[in-house]
């Protein structure tokens, strides 16, 4: 990687708005044009039909993933394009930008509410509006740092599945969608996450529960999105910016996609996708993994720095002022050794098959239900999050989940990621 890092790449981090960010995320990808242009331009057409003149709502579009989506959307002309999410500011943001970077917003109906998707309030939004042509579903709690305690799972859960259900029951009922979307991830196969498996009974869901006739519904796995809200990479900025040393796990290899690459996926799974099938990327293992450790090193290389490896975060801490005068900054490595963890990254899980689609930069495998979902599963889920009576551990979820999960296989080592800088 460290051949794309030039005094050219490193005078644009300095240079105008946003260079700073493409050059890191080509530095991270290894590629200059986005993995997915072909398939956008080969299918632009189709892509303008399904969209203009209709009425798209986004769940959880003032992330990073959605907003990409949510942008991407717009350039196609929708009627409407409304948005759900419970970060007030993240929707602030999102409005701001959809108007100032889109000459027609002005055109769209364009509206964003900070509600949870899930709640009273999101079913009385779905009652009252006309129904939506298009719904892309981004709600989740994607961190395998909230395998932490039993709060965090019982939300984990409660977002991930149970209103997933509740909200596609009520799309279900108004009728009129015919296309629904959700995100799931790369850890949803063959999960070792308790984040990994609810992502995996999501998509149970998605495909078995509510399921409208003439609705097509689709999802996509794909790979961690590079310098996305929360992530990371992110938190390397975050760290140089406020002078703190840089960490990373070691032999540790993640795929990365751009933030407008994401979006990319999203859009051509969620609108061109078939009906029952799952999208992943069309990414090679033997190339496109990246060694975190490595990362670290060449995004500090890129804004000036020479890395310098800790194993202790006291020595890191103390080394970094002497270290910041010399050009060089501390990189503190750390055991793979917290729940839930996976070395590499895979998006096709045990006794799932890839096949064409139609795109050059894109496969699919057709879902198969992991397990009987019905609704009284939902229920009982449900009940769980719901009952503070109800004493509930960690072993207790993660048996829960195994049950109707058998492909999941919880890595539990008592620690978590919170324990870590």
């Amino acid at each position: 990687m460290s051949d794309t890092i030039t005094p050219a790449s490193r005078a644009a981090c300095a240079s105008e708005p946003g260079a700073r960010l493409r050059s890191l995320e080509r530095c991270v990808v290894g590629r200059d044009r986005s993995l997915f242009a072909d398939d956008l331009a080969v299918h632009a057409q189709r892509l303008r039909e399904e969209v203009a003149g209709r009425r798209v709502l986004i769940i959880g579009g003032g992330g990073t993933i959605g907003s990409a989506t949510a942008h991407l959307v717009a350039e196609f002309g929708p009627a409407a394009l409304h948005v759900i999410d419970h970060s007030e500011n993240y929707l602030a943001e999102l409005v701001r930008d959809l108007r100032s970077r889109h000459a027609h917003a002005a055109r769209i109906d364009l509206r964003l509410w900070p509600i949870d998707y899930g709640g009273p309030i999101a079913r009385r939004l779905i009652a009252d509006e006309a129904p939506y042509d298009v719904v892309l579903n981004f709600a989740a709690v994607k961190h395998v740092r909230s395998e932490k305690d039993v709060y965090s799972l019982l939300q984990m859960i409660d977002t991930n599945v149970v209103r997933q259900a509740r909200f596609k029951r009520w799309i279900a009922e108004r009728s009129g969608t015919t296309r629904y979307f959700a995100v799931s991830t790369d850890k949803a196969a063959n999960p070792a996450s308790l984040m990994g498996a609810t992502n995996r009974l999501m998509e149970d869901v998605l495909f078995g529960i509510g399921r409208a006739p003439g609705c097509a519904v689709t999802s996509a796995r794909f790979a961690n999105v590079a310098f996305s809200n929360g992530s990371l990479l992110q938190a390397w900025l975050h760290r140089l910016d406020l002078c703190q040393p840089l960490a990373a796990p070691r032999d540790t290899r993640r795929y990365f996609v751009t933030q407008a690459e994401a979006g990319e996926i999203c859009v051509l799974a969620a609108l061109l996708g078939r009906d029952g099938e799952i999208v992943v990327p069309r990414l090679d293992p033997r190339s496109d993994l990246r060694l975190l450790e490595q990362l670290a090193a060449d995004v500090l290389s890129l804004v000036g720095f020479e890395a310098v490896p800790f194993e202790d975060e006291a020595a890191a801490r103390d080394a970094l002022e002497p270290l910041r005068s010399r050009g060089r900054w501390p990189l503190l490595l750390t055991p793979r050794d917290t729940s839930g963890e996976k070395p590499v990254e895979e998006f096709v899980a045990a006794g799932e098959r890839t096949h064409e689609v139609g795109f050059k930069s894109l496969l699919a495998v057709a879902h198969a239900s992991a397990a009987q979902v019905s609704m009284d599963l939902i229920d009982e889920l449900d009940r769980l999050v719901a009952t503070p009576a109800k004493t509930v551990g960690k072993a207790d979820i993660v048996a829960a989940l195994a049950a109707v999960i058998p492909s999941f296989k919880h890595v539990e080592t008592g620690r978590s990621l919170d324990e870590r800088m």
